[in-house]
């Protein structure tokens, strides 16, 4: 999908426009559908996969899972209510996860409250069996729960002392800067994997993800992300960072602005404001 908006985008086709439309509408139905969603995220599941299964009632991990938000990568941010998820993890894991893209795995998963239930891969053939021959979709906590175990520990939640220590402050210079000081095996890691990512992305993830702490609704969260993503394609942040990693394979992208100092409080506020009413995206919360 990735690839497709960045071919359509190129020829100047309004593609892309419609297509994250279409899914963040699609987003807000899983979110609101009335009847019980169970989401295997049995794998890779990153981007438009936590969209898929993010938003539903039931979302059930394995060992093999990885979730992840990536899109700083990219040039973009964490869309399909990716900011809205964020936004509710405990403490500062959030704004970590959604400027770094750091994978989660195991336990991770459910303590971020991405996923709520562990199942052994090995397992959900025979839980889709059971799920597939309830009578009543009051059965459905009853039947995962059979299934259920204990998940594999995970270091995101033993590591979050030192992100609600770093990842608190009001600017992503502040948060470099504090990773710096904390001079820890971790802490290096973590700042050489923000300085890969695009400085205005990084500024706009932050503010997104703190902006949707307040809103009301997912989507009232996606109509945000909606105008960031519209602005990060028109802008070229997002088509630089997919023509690096995912169509000439450099891996070096040249970011515009190249710096965070460069990225200003102008700048963050302009990509935030609505869109026109002809051209935003006005979900409503039932």
């Amino acid at each position: 999908d990735v690839r497709a908006i960045y071919e359509s985008a190129s020829e100047g086709s309004g593609f892309a426009r419609k297509f994250w439309a279409d899914e963040y509408r699609l987003n807000a139905y899983i979110g609101r559908y009335p009847k019980p969603y169970v989401a295997f995220m049995d794998g890779i599941v990153m981007g438009g996969g936590i969209g898929l299964s993010g938003h539903g009632s039931h979302r059930i991990v394995t060992e093999r899972s990885q979730l992840a938000m990536p899109e700083t990568g990219i040039g973009l941010i964490p869309d399909v209510g990716g900011t809205w998820l964020l936004a509710h993890a405990p403490g500062e894991t959030g704004i970590y996860l959604g400027l770094t893209g750091e994978r989660m795995r195991g336990a991770g998963t459910m303590y971020a409250r991405f996923a709520d239930t562990f199942v052994p891969s090995s397992r959900l053939a025979d839980l889709a069996k059971a799920l597939s021959e309830i009578q009543n979709s009051s059965e459905v906590d009853s039947v995962i729960a059979r299934f259920s175990e204990a998940p594999p520990p995970s270091d995101l939640a033993s590591h979050a002392r030192e992100i609600d220590a770093t990842f608190c402050f009001d600017s992503v210079e502040k948060i470099r800067d504090a990773l710096a000081s904390m001079n820890t095996e971790w802490s290096r890691k973590t700042l050489e994997e923000l300085d890969r990512r695009s400085p205005l992305a990084l500024k706009l993830t932050l503010a997104a993800i703190r902006n949707a702490r307040t809103l009301p609704s997912l989507e009232a969260a996606l109509n945000v992300e909606y105008r960031l993503t519209v602005r990060l394609l028109e802008h070229g942040e997002f088509l630089e960072g997919v023509r690096a990693l995912l169509v000439d394979k450099d891996k070096a992208p040249k970011w515009n602005p190249p710096r965070l100092a460069d990225v200003t409080d102008e700048m963050v506020a302009q990509f935030l404001s609505p869109l026109p009413p002809d051209e935003a995206l006005e979900l409503v919360a039932p």
